[in-house]
């Protein structure tokens, strides 16, 4: 027996194959997609005035008999329709429509209606443009449909040819919906069940009764996402063992001998979690967010020390060979006088050196290894794999934890980024992870000043920068594009490059690093770099992350407004990484409201945290992290922004559910069991639940 809510739109009355082709741009096709098309705000029409009390720019309604309908066409080819209501007193509220001369025939001099809309006084009279218009034909219909709901449409569309289509679906097929919502949560929550609920959000008697249901549908989409997060936190926790490392007194003292500083209180708490989480049968899953220069890096190396101190492996995995060769050159620092058996395994290795160091890790003779994704590709083998730090892990591949389980039997895992994330990325990609923030920066770590400067400004900026570099100091420019384009007109780090080189700096030593170059060739220009022997390093997004060079105090930001918050933060966290306080310039030329906002954000403030948000708040969450990859980008009804008290308490009911119902075996759970395997069960690695 076929179910009704597969159904075809095209066979509801007033919708026909023509209409159904718009229905079709909206993403709806069945009468379950119609019915979950809800709205996505609501007009209360509540606020009924007489046409002496009218406010300026409030939503509000106003009842007259239509006394005057007046068209007439513009110079420009538009059109206008005017038309004026009056009370008994005589008193006149016009409605003005362009563009849309189709009103004046659902209306008729005499007729008695009501118009709803901002009004503005115009002259000697009050004038609402585009009034939403409700004939009040009999006593009935006088407080009908006070509160109307406002849908996503497409052109050939109106909300009042919407309406009536959604009632015959609801009338047919609302019952037929699934209630995803176990019946206990809905009382908790107060939510009515789905088919009520639908009826609700369509047809709402009172504004809150509107609002609630759409939030019911909300709570539903991100319960069905938190369960999926908790089943997978489940399945590593419970089904999974993995080897305890321990930290002993000794362990502990020996590798913070290793550090040529004092850990900060943010580090300790952070080492504190990850010891308690070590010491344990089930696998570590910890995120470690640090902000910018705020010293992640040395609780990584602490945990992977405790890894090999146990008679473990360890392997850190970085996106970039750049950012690799980084970590390489600072374990290298501090194991300097070591018995540590390390290596760095990037895709530039030789067939044959590959080849040995890969022998070297299956035998266990190499107790820590460093690499880029080549750590995760066919022939690597471990003897016995305890710890895997991933570095950055946004901007790998959702399914890069999978295929680095393959690396050992369930090791322990410390996914860590130095780029701050916003709460609700937190719960709703991270969510199956342990969180630890580090936010401290290290004694004597300056902030950096931040300048956002016009065009205009660049001779001072240059001649700053030039004290600065012949006080022994070094910089970075930094471009958005590699190579000039003709179709964006930015400044090309190449061409700059040249211009700087024989221009502004000639007599400097200036260096050129793009992710185009030779692999050996960015190596050997940031060793330059390093060394000193370089003055001024012109530079694209490659060195957003993992670049620390120390004496390195200023930074000229091109095109500013072309960087998001987080990679403006990012790219200044490069400098100011010793006891010299740095300097960031950034210089943007014409620029949108958004991109000024942005500039304000960076210039005002050093706390990557209080950015993350702004960030997202500004540009929305798009594919911030790969949220798209894990699905969180597909979400119909909820708004992670927006909806972030519903996602807190989605998740907390998500815990306590599968905590008390781990297979999702009970009567009332299958339907959640169903919608958590459908939506999640391929991108968060579900195994079969119960």
């Amino acid at each position: 027996m076929s179910n009704p809510l597969d159904d075809s739109v095209q066979y509801l009355k007033g919708v026909g194959p023509s209409r159904a082709d718009l229905f079709e741009r909206l993403g709806i096709r069945t009468l379950r997609d119609l019915m979950l098309h809800l709205p996505r705000s609501f007009d209360d029409l509540s606020d009924l005035r007489t046409m002496d009390r009218l406010e300026a720019g409030v939503l509000q309604t106003v009842r007259g008999e239509v006394v005057e309908m007046q068209g007439k066409e513009l110079a420009s080819g538009r059109s206008i329709l005017s038309i004026v209501i009056a009370d008994e007193k005589g008193r006149c509220v016009e409605g003005c429509w362009f563009n849309q001369t189709y009103v004046a025939q659902q209306l008729r001099y005499g007729q008695r209606v009501a118009f709803s809309g901002k009004p503005k006084w115009f002259r000697d009279h009050w004038q609402i443009n585009h009034p939403r218009v409700r004939p009040l034909d009999s006593d009935a219909s006088e407080t009908e449909a006070a509160v109307v709901p406002i849908y996503a449409l497409t052109e050939g569309l109106r909300g009042d040819q919407l309406r009536p289509i959604i009632r015959q679906a609801l009338t047919r097929a609302a019952d037929q919906l699934p209630d995803l919502v176990p019946e206990g949560l809905r009382a908790k929550r107060g939510f009515s069940p789905a088919p009520k609920s639908l009826w609700e959000a369509h047809f709402p008697e009172a504004l809150a009764e509107g609002l609630t249901a759409r939030r019911r549908f909300i709570y539903e989409e991100f319960l069905v996402l938190q369960v999926a997060l908790a089943l997978r936190r489940r399945e590593v926790r419970d089904r999974r063992r993995a080897s305890p490392l321990v930290t002993t007194e000794a362990i502990d003292t020996h590798v913070r001998r290793l550090f040529p500083f004092t850990l900060t209180a943010d580090q300790d708490r952070a080492i504190a979690a990850i010891r308690r989480d070590l010491a344990s049968d089930r696998p570590m899953q910890r995120l470690l967010q640090a902000d910018v220069g705020a010293g992640k890096t040395a609780v990584a190396v602490y945990a992977l020390l405790v890894a090999v101190a146990n008679k473990h492996q360890a392997a850190l995995m970085a996106p970039t060979e750049v950012l690799a060769r980084q970590h390489w050159q600072t374990i290298e620092t501090y194991l300097a006088q070591s018995r540590v058996r390390r290596a760095l395994l990037t895709g530039s290795l030789s067939p044959r050196e590959r080849r040995q160091l890969l022998d070297e890790l299956k035998a266990g003779t190499i107790d820590l290894v460093i690499g880029t994704q080549a750590l995760v590709q066919e022939g690597v083998e471990f003897a016995r794999l305890g710890l895997v730090v991933i570095d950055e892990q946004h901007k790998f591949g959702v399914n890069q934890r999978a295929r680095v389980r393959k690396l050992g039997a369930d090791p322990h895992y410390l996914v860590m980024t130095a780029t701050p994330i916003p709460r609700t990325i937190a719960l709703a990609v991270f969510g199956d992870l342990d969180t630890s923030v580090i936010r401290q920066l290290p004694p004597g770590r300056q902030p950096v000043k931040t300048r956002w400067h016009s065009e205009s400004q660049r001779e001072r900026i240059y001649e700053r920068m030039r004290e600065l570099l012949k006080e022994g100091r070094q910089g970075f420019v930094v471009c958005p594009l590699v190579a000039e384009s003709e179709a964006l007109d930015v400044t090309a780090a190449e061409q700059h490059f040249a211009e700087l080189k024989e221009g502004a700096f000639e007599g400097f030593r200036v260096g050129l690093l793009h992710g185009r170059m030779a692999d050996d060739a960015k190596d050997r220009t940031m060793q330059e770099f390093r060394d000193k022997k370089l003055d001024l390093l012109v530079t694209t997004l490659v060195i957003e992350v993992g670049v620390d060079v120390p004496n390195a105090t200023v930074m000229l930001i091109e095109h500013a407004e072309r960087f998001g918050l987080s990679q403006l933060h990012q790219l200044r966290g490069r400098i100011s990484r010793g006891p010299v306080a740095g300097e960031c310039y950034l210089v943007a030329g014409a620029i949108t409201d958004e991109a000024q906002q942005r500039l304000r954000a960076i210039a005002r403030t050093t706390d990557g945290f209080v950015l993350a948000e702004e960030d997202a708040r500004l540009r929305g969450l798009g594919d911030f992290f790969g949220t798209r990859q894990h699905g969180v980008a597909d979400l119909q009804f909820g708004d992670l922004l927006q909806d972030l008290e519903i996602l807190e308490y989605a998740r907390e009911d998500a815990i306590e559910l599968v905590a008390a119902d781990a297979g999702l075996r009970e009567p009332g759970h299958q339907g959640l069991r169903q919608a958590v395997l459908e939506r999640y069960g391929a991108t968060l690695e579900l195994a079969e639940v119960g």
